[in-house]
């Protein structure tokens, strides 16, 4: 179990989950939706929306879904942010020189 959580750990970018709420929560306010409207409108429970807009919860594609639903937004409008980009090495192929 612990080499499953320190799995799930190494896959969280904790930076960009908050990136995404804090867009959430932009335009929430920006709409006057509360978070218990979220819940009427997704059917998630109270603490399932506090996790999500906390940054608490690596919620799926499929509630970020729900949520752009619930703000009536497209969602490419929760990811309407930048993010640093990791420098890679070359690609195989271009290490192949194809």
């Amino acid at each position: 179990m612990v080499a499953l959580r320190n799995m799930a750990e190494k896959y969280r970018n904790q930076e960009f989950i908050d990136q995404i709420t804090k867009r959430i929560e932009e335009i929430r306010i920006e709409k006057g939706i509360v978070q218990e409207d979220i819940v009427d409108r997704t059917g998630f429970t109270l603490k399932q929306v506090w996790l999500m807009l906390s940054g608490k919860s690596n919620f799926a594609i499929s509630n970020l879904e729900a949520i752009a639903k619930a703000l009536e937004v497209q969602p490419k409008e929760l990811l309407d942010f930048d993010i640093k980009f990791t420098k890679y090495p070359p690609t195989r192929k271009e290490r192949k020189g194809k």
